[in-house]
């Protein structure tokens, strides 16, 4: 079992940032690919949709492009922790943005089935 734990939520107005951290507990990080995904609060039905990625040991990322450019996604395995710095925020990038953990010594996926544990989320509000 793996417990994740996000935090750095928070209202920002566009053009800001914010740094999201997941802290991950239980089992050894980097035996983990990390993701990030969102899901829209007015959208609570549909499937929550992929932001990043990165491998075991940082060397491969994946990003969405809405965000290419916007969002770095990093990981630093002796903390535990997977971070999602977020610049020139926009306000459809308003949503509840979780971590996952993919237990898999595969590919990191953007399909969030792909992933075995997930975070409570945290709040990102962008205003316009």
């Amino acid at each position: 079992q793996v417990q994740l734990v996000e935090s750095g939520g928070g209202l920002v107005q566009a053009g800001g940032s914010l740094r999201l951290s997941c802290a991950a507990s239980g089992r050894t990080f980097s035996n983990y690919v990390m993701g990030w995904f969102r899901q829209a609060r007015q959208a609570p039905g549909k499937e929550r949709e992929f932001v990043a990625f990165i491998s075991r040991f940082g060397g491969t990322t994946l990003y969405t492009d809405s965000v290419k450019g916007r969002f770095t996604i990093s990981r630093d395995n002796a903390k535990s922790t997977v971070y999602l710095q977020m610049h020139n925020l926009k306000p459809d990038d308003t949503a509840d943005y979780y971590c996952a953990a993919r237990n898999t010594v595969a590919a990191g996926t953007m399909d969030p089935k792909g992933y075995d544990y997930w975070g409570q989320g945290t709040q990102v509000t962008v205003s316009s």
